[in-house]
């Protein structure tokens, strides 16, 4: 009999709980850890270690330019016989006992400000996809500035995503020096958390980091606070410098801009085709950059930024989606882990065209799987679809509420007197039969539960009589209501006018405020 009540009693609860709407939400906290999950056995970690330590002192970088050159072999570096510039193990021993244990990268609002350490987990955008989903036509078009200032807004609006890194390649701008600033200024324009973009040219560092400086107050004030961070791509793998990228690095270590040294090898093409191998050259490559930015300023502000990818190796392009990527992806930055050092990584990269079903089981899978393992940031973790050839902005709805539930599944369990409380089961099953009413119960309910706003929870009749509705609809419906009506706090009068007069900023002041 007590079963028959609790059970009418939870159609009931389902079905006078007034809509998704009416329950409360709580926000994933920001303050998760991962590191349960572990790929790798200590002996593999070791063996992996071993194998790059042995790429860097054997085989060596190939096409370094003459500053790189320069400080490693200053720093205790060779010109090896064929001419590669090659890492003797003291020497990346040194580098990394040296590193900071703890890069914080601010935002404009404290509030956003992220503390890499440790297995902290944050999770944000990115992907610098050259095309956009069309919000209304469904098709895949050219993205523009208004698109990347408008991804910036989706981002600060949505409450599990942590950061904006350049989601989209503002392809009206004509020229890299005009890309860069304007994309530095939209995306500082569209959100209050910190932000990540890039930059083609040690003169367009500078102008960013000036730009900056305007809306800090002064190159101190900034330099105290870098709330922008460069993305910097420094090797073409494998195992060759990019001129262009190291020059760029240079400039951010010396401006004080918080610099994430990355590495994109693709598993089977230009890294080897094992995990282990690829991992061990991604690595390798990686502490090619760090340790060049490093022995330019042992203060620098440096995130290790492992991004291997998986190739598709029936058609030669990238398979983002793939399990092995997930893999891939934990394995690498367990590495990291195992230094010790502040670090970022990709994973979200679905191979997907649309927001459906493939694209969230490829989605939730790499991006749990690398917050898991302890990744401090997650790049292209929401808004990307087609191997991250395009941004959506529904897309960019659905993930904020994949990732609070990821998130949420990282909190630790709390086990304690209260928790497990047998005495309030023995008056529960001595009395009503079931929890529903109970005042624990009732109290938890506005504290320990993350409501979703898409994921529809009614029963089938409800669902039916609602029309059916998958969840892309209802994302659409949010994306354009964030669209049309969040505007972040704007900068100031006076410093977006001391901007726009020594820059030329193309983004039009009337989009950005509300119509």
């Amino acid at each position: 009999m007590q079963s028959d009540i609790a059970d009418s009693d939870l159609r009931t609860a389902r079905r006078t709980r007034r809509g998704r709407d009416s329950a409360p939400r709580i926000q994933a906290s920001t303050e998760v850890d991962g590191g349960r999950y572990a790929p790798l056995s200590n002996g593999d970690v070791d063996s992996i270690h071993l194998a790059a330590l042995n790429i860097l002192a054997n085989i060596g970088m190939s096409e370094a330019p003459d500053i790189v050159s320069e400080t490693i072999v200053a720093a205790g570096g060779a010109i090896a016989a064929d001419g590669r510039l090659v890492f003797p193990p003291a020497l990346v021993t040194a580098a990394l006992d040296g590193l900071s244990r703890t890069v914080t990268l601010p935002a404009r609002d404290p509030i956003h400000d992220l503390c890499l350490s440790g297995r902290r987990v944050y999770v944000g955008s990115g992907g610098a996809a050259p095309m956009v989903v069309d919000l209304e036509a469904d098709t895949y078009r050219p993205s523009t500035l208004r698109d990347l200032y408008d991804a910036a807004r989706m981002v600060d609006a949505l409450e599990n995503v942590h950061f904006f890194s350049r989601s989209v390649v503002a392809r009206d701008m004509e020229g890299l020096e005009a890309l860069d600033i304007n994309t530095a200024f939209a995306s500082l324009a569209g959100t209050s958390k910190h932000v990540m973009v890039a930059a083609h040219d040690p003169a367009h560092v500078r102008a960013i980091a000036r730009m900056c400086h305007l809306i800090a107050g002064s190159e101190e004030a900034f330099r105290a606070r870098p709330f922008l961070s460069l993305n910097i791509n420094h090797v073409v793998p494998p195992l060759r410098y990019s001129e262009e990228a190291c020059a760029v690095l240079a400039e951010a270590v010396r401006q004080g801009i918080p610099a994430h040294v990355n590495t994109f090898g693709q598993m089977g093409a230009s890294s080897p085709v094992t995990i282990a191998g690829c991992v061990a050259q991604t690595v390798a490559e990686t502490l090619a950059g760090v340790i060049f930015a490093w022995a330019l300023d042992p203060s620098a502000k440096v995130v290790f930024g492992v991004r291997p990818m998986v190739t598709d190796l029936r058609t030669g392009g990238m398979a983002g989606g793939a399990g092995e990527q997930a893999l891939l992806t934990a394995a690498v930055v367990q590495m990291v882990q195992h230094y010790g050092l502040p670090n970022s990584t990709i994973a979200g990269a679905t191979d997907s065209k649309i927001a459906d079903a493939q694209s969230g089981y490829e989605k939730c899978l790499s991006v749990n799987l690398a917050a898991q393992t302890g990744a401090n940031m997650i790049t292209q973790a929401c808004g990307m679809q087609a191997g991250l050839m395009g941004c959506s902005f529904e897309s960019y709805v659905i993930d904020n509420e994949m990732l609070g539930a990821i998130l949420r599944s990282m909190a630790p369990i709390e086990v304690s007197a209260a928790t497990l409380s047998p005495e309030t089961i023995g008056e529960v099953v001595r009395g009503e039969g079931h929890f529903l009413g109970h005042s624990d119960t009732l109290a938890r309910m506005q504290t320990d539960f993350l409501y979703p706003r898409l994921a529809d929870r009614r029963d089938p009749e409800e669902w039916q009589a609602a029309g059916a509705p998958e969840i892309r609809q209802p994302a659409k419906t949010r994306a354009r209501e964030i669209l049309d009506t969040h505007f972040p706090a704007p900068l100031p009068a006076d410093i977006e006018a001391a901007i726009r007069a020594e820059f030329d900023i193309r983004l039009p002041e009337s989009i950005m405020r509300p119509a």
